[in-house]
């Protein structure tokens, strides 16, 4: 998987006009060592009047090199695909992703090392990457890979410095550091706010003031429960003079039943939950128990040691409860096939497949699955590590394909007695008597597991056993030979990355993006830390306080740091366009599911219910018809609901995986046929044509402004405000009041004379205009976005 940045194929042109140029000035010059700098190929530096330290004229080196945040990206990115952990595409012998590997001697003659610790002009790299013919120059222009001038002289200070070797950061077990010395201790609220404030010094910045208290609520009601506050919760906030005023709303929601439901719908992305099998026919399948008991497993603020645990391994615990069962239906929310004529071992390898990578992305944040064909490019992965990892999710005996209303199996009945007496926690209705879920069972004990050759089902190689990648952290013995085993291994305090990736993805969910950006990939090829220490203290803390996700919740919307405005100063977007270094707080789009949530709730139209089976509310007309494969069966057509389910939360829509909720993908949200734990951000105009246009969003600005007019005491400001207020969360300015007013009069005084209306279904003009400027502060930038 190769992820180098590819160039303008112009490059190798520009460099074929430029060679002969650049030659003669490389030539002019040699470079003398004694001056901490690199000697040119051929020359030597003695009497060289014009001897230039190439390094100095560099611009914002650093001060002192760092292997891992100055060095290793570039060896990563540019050197890796060559010279890195996969034994079948290395060249020349070098390897540079390991200490042994970069300074080992190379060449025919063993007489040459890439690096030599403190004199670049002995050092082979050096001489490869300053190299200006295009035979011999790394990286070679074939390979749409190059390096600045910058990047060059880093390699080269970082050498002359001593090439001080450092393990990547992601697989040194973190280490609590000491809170940070800093000036603007008046500002702190946790601990939280140290370590940015420490930032903030460094750079000569300061955080910004705190939100308004109507700002605030909005953005904590929407972070913990994705639902927007109420008129009467937001007066109840800026009436309460209490210092602890803020803290009293966070532990209401965090009480709330609405939270088990917001951290369900981030989960539902990671677990590739889906109410059909996937595939071509795209058969119904029941799996909504298991979402029940993941809202219920986080309102009733499950460690995430046994939260994770369960779902990996509940069934091989002693005598496992009937909910240990349900959680390990995780591991089968995989597509399944209907399709006739295909290759029912070819199935069931991928099926094995995914529950391997969904661990490895979802827990360890490594990409694991580019070691399915090879040893990985990047990442210190065998390919016989990957397929002893495999092996753990390889004794589950089930079916490649199964025929039409087939329940795969292993499976477990549920009956209202179970759930009356254990399992209280699915919401079985009583049209239902008994639903059966698919779990895990590991039945097929003998089945050994071989590295596949190209990853292709039909060409076993070499026997492995049971195993897990070496760097994270050796499996030991004493460990169980089976996935419970596995699951100790993942929350063993040596193990590196359970802990970072989980916090992680927590700050993700608050603030918008991660500590590490690229939450999916801890490896070399991934970002790095931009608050290193703090993902650190929060890893080790979040361990120590015996994995309590509420309490680590609690503790990311209580800093300072969230509390900030996130009005952008020309000096922050000047010094920190992206909001790295935290000094404000990021404006970030509301997910699919809390634009539409948020109209239903203000509008008075949500059912405030929990769990059950999935709902079909509003959708386009014949929305499944065209891509139905001729299977037939439920999923061949699509019929809303009536009632109460037209109004449930979106975590509750059926997921049909070949036409998922078309609203839903275009503000984002993933189609669910992998585990995804980042979703993509985007602004396009379909968005703003769901806003206008989606039946649902049209029915609540009616039901909204009909329940206004209801209030027979108001003026028209006063009905302007309150409709203003239920959408945004805060009053509007008077320069908005008048605009609002103004739109309506234009909007009465139109009804009369405009023929495109149809009046057969409005009661009156003031219902009309009143719909309409619902329907517009709906539209507004701020209605759909977070912060």
């Amino acid at each position: 998987m190769a992820k180098g940045k590819k160039k303008n194929s112009g490059f190798v042109l520009v460099l074929y006009f430029l060679v002969p140029f650049a030659i003669v000035l490389f030539l002019k010059y040699s470079f003398s060592n004694s001056n901490n700098s690199y000697q040119a190929i051929g020359e030597t530096n003695s009497g060289n009047q014009h001897s230039t330290d190439l390094a100095a004229k560099a611009n914002n080196l650093p001060e002192k090199v760092d292997y891992i945040f100055d060095v290793k990206p570039i060896l990563s990115d540019r050197c890796y695909l060559c010279h890195g952990p996969d034994e079948g595409t290395r060249e020349a012998g070098l390897r540079l992703d390991t200490k042994e590997g970069a300074f080992k001697a190379i060449g025919k003659n063993l007489d040459r090392y890439a690096i030599v610790a403190g004199k670049p002009e002995e050092s082979a790299l050096v001489s490869k990457i300053t190299n200006t013919d295009l035979q011999k120059v790394m990286p070679p222009p074939s390979s749409n890979l190059s390096l600045t001038e910058y990047e060059k002289q880093v390699l080269i200070k970082w050498i002359e410095q001593g090439a001080e070797w450092k393990t990547h950061w992601s697989f040194v077990p973190p280490i609590k550091p000491e809170l940070p010395k800093i000036a603007t201790q008046d500002w702190v609220s946790n601990s939280i706010d140290y370590f940015i404030a420490k930032r903030l010094e460094q750079k000569n910045l300061k955080p910004s003031e705190e939100a308004s208290k109507e700002q605030l609520i909005r953005r904590v009601y929407f972070d913990l429960t994705g639902l927007p506050p109420s008129i009467e919760d937001i007066d109840a906030f800026l009436n309460d003079k209490d210092t602890n005023a803020y803290e009293k709303v966070v532990d209401k929601l965090l009480a709330s039943s609405s939270y088990g439901e917001r951290m369900a719908s981030t989960w539902l992305d990671v677990s590739r939950y889906a109410d059909t099998h996937g595939y071509q026919d795209d058969l119904e399948r029941i799996m909504w128990p298991w979402r029940d008991w993941v809202i219920s497993a986080f309102n009733r603020n499950i460690p995430y040691d046994k939260f994770i645990k369960w779902q990996l391994a509940g069934d091989l615990l002693p005598n496992p409860s009937p909910e240990q069962i349900v959680a390990t239906a995780f591991n089968r929310n995989h597509k399944i096939t209907q399709e006739g004529g295909v290759i029912d071992e070819e199935y069931r390898v991928e099926y094995v497949m995914d529950r391997a990578n969904t661990t490895a992305k979802a827990i360890l944040g490594i990409t694991m699955e580019c070691a399915r064909c090879h040893d990985h490019k990047y990442d210190p992965i065998s390919m016989k590590e990957f397929y002893g990892f495999y092996a753990f999710f390889n004794k589950v005996d089930e079916k490649g394909r199964i025929d039409y209303g087939e329940l795969p199996e292993p499976n477990i009945k549920i009956t209202k007695k179970e759930v009356e007496e254990t399992l209280s926690f699915i919401n079985l209705p009583d049209s239902i008597k008994e639903v059966k879920l698919m779990v895990m069972k590991d039945n097929a004990p003998d089945r050994k597991t071989y590295t596949l050759r190209r990853g292709q089902y039909d060409a076993p190689d070499q026997e492995v056993t049971l195993d897990t990648p070496e760097f994270i952290l050796e499996y030991s013995d004493s460990l169980p030979k089976n996935r419970l085993g596995l699951a100790k291994w993942l929350f063993h305090k040596d193990n590196s990355l359970t802990a970072r990736v989980a916090v992680n993805r927590m700050w993700q969910d608050i603030f918008g993006v991660g500590i590490v950006s690229t939450s999916e990939d801890f490896g070399n090829q991934g970002a790095l830390p931009s608050h290193p220490e703090l993902l650190d203290w929060l890893a080790v803390t979040f361990r120590e306080e015996g994995w309590d996700m509420k309490k680590m919740y609690k503790r990311l919307v209580m800093s300072s740091t969230y509390k900030q405005t996130s009005k952008l100063s020309p000096q922050l977007l000047e010094l920190d366009p992206d909001n790295v270094l935290l000094a404000r707080y990021s404006r970030s789009k509301l997910t699919a599911e809390m634009v539409r949530d948020n109209a239903l709730a203000v509008s008075g139209l949500l059912v405030d219910k929990i769990g059950g089976p999935s709902v079909k509310p509003y959708q386009p007309p014949g929305l499944w018809q065209e891509t139905t494969g001729g299977g037939g069966g439920s999923t061949a057509k699509y019929i809303p609901d009536t009632g109460e389910n037209l109004y449930r939360r979106s975590l509750y829509t059926f997921w049909k995986r070949t036409v998922p909720p078309p609203a839903m993908m275009t503000f984002d949200a993933p189609t669910r046929d992998f585990c995804e734990v980042k979703r993509q951000k985007t602004s396009t105009p379909l968005q703003a044509l769901v806003m206008l246009n989606d039946p649902q969003l049209i029915e609540a600005a009616e039901h909204l402004a009909k329940n206004t007019l209801k209030e027979d005491n108001l003026s028209q400001d006063e009905r302007i405000k309150l409709i203003f207020r239920k959408i945004t969360s805060r009053f509007p300015t008077q320069e908005e009041l008048d605009k609002f007013t103004q739109y309506v009069e234009t909007v009465e005084n139109d009804f009369e004379s405009n023929p495109d209306i149809d009046k057969t279904e409005i009661t009156s003009k003031t219902e009309y205009a009143y719909t309409l400027l619902s329907s517009l502060i709906f539209n507004l930038d701020e209605v759909i976005i977070k912060g």
